[in-house]
């Protein structure tokens, strides 16, 4: 797994991969891109995760399966996969399909008022909408007091737009654990991204469509 999270935090490192190994059968070793302490929260540094993403898939591709990247902007995915010879999954497209699978109409919960385009781009018009918490800029900030109270907040603003499945636009969130808390509270199912990477993956190896229990959590 690629984070884009510059971290030495070990535990927050190994998150992720911690949360996939509960749910799928295979092992995990976790990444970090350097020099990036705020991780992916814009164009600009997207563009700059891009090429660190791809050295670091070269890097592992000789000793794993498979490679995640854990971002929901898909940065340098579709150069990885150019470069190595392991299939490579983005945290962005693979919880976007997800998410069409599971409803018409998806709301989008992000860092920021737009979705990222490794998002919009696969779900097309049938993204609904976007929400952000409105005082959150980094990730990390979404592991605050303030940033739970804000996350759920956006959250009720998409279920009150009508959306009918609400997708989870920021590996922060995994880390925060909030799928599960905002599906208690919704009644709306919540697709989260590592996970559905973590499905897509499992099921190029085995050949097995994923299922939607798999990504998140379902109404």
């Amino acid at each position: 797994m690629i984070r884009t999270l510059s971290t030495e935090a070990r535990g927050l490192l190994q998150l992720h991969g911690q949360i996939l190994q509960s749910a799928f059968p295979f092992a995990v070793v976790s990444r970090a891109v350097p020099f990036q302490p705020e991780a992916v929260h814009d164009a600009e540094s997207c563009v700059r995760a891009a090429p660190k993403v791809v050295a670091l898939a070269k890097e592992l591709a000789p000793t794993v399966d498979g490679i995640i990247v854990s971002c929901s902007a898909d940065p340098g995915l579709a150069e990885a996969r150019l470069a190595v010879d392991v299939p490579v999954v983005g945290a962005g497209a693979a919880g976007a399909a997800a998410a069409l699978a599971m409803g018409a109409r998806v709301g989008v919960l992000g860092l920021t008022p737009e979705a990222p385009e490794a998002v919009a781009s696969v779900l097309g018009a049938r993204l609904l909408a976007v929400e952000s918490p409105q005082s959150v800029n980094f990730s990390r900030e979404l592991l605050t007091p303030t940033g739970v109270f804000e996350s759920l907040d956006a959250g009720h603003r998409l279920a009150d737009a009508e959306a009918d499945v609400i997708l989870l636009a920021c590996t922060g969130f995994t880390s925060m654990g909030i799928g599960k808390e905002l599906h208690r509270r919704l009644g709306l199912p919540v697709v989260d991204g590592v996970l559905a990477a973590g499905a897509a993956l499992a099921a190029a190896e085995s050949g097995r469509a994923m299922s939607p229990a798999s990504v998140g959590t379902a109404a």
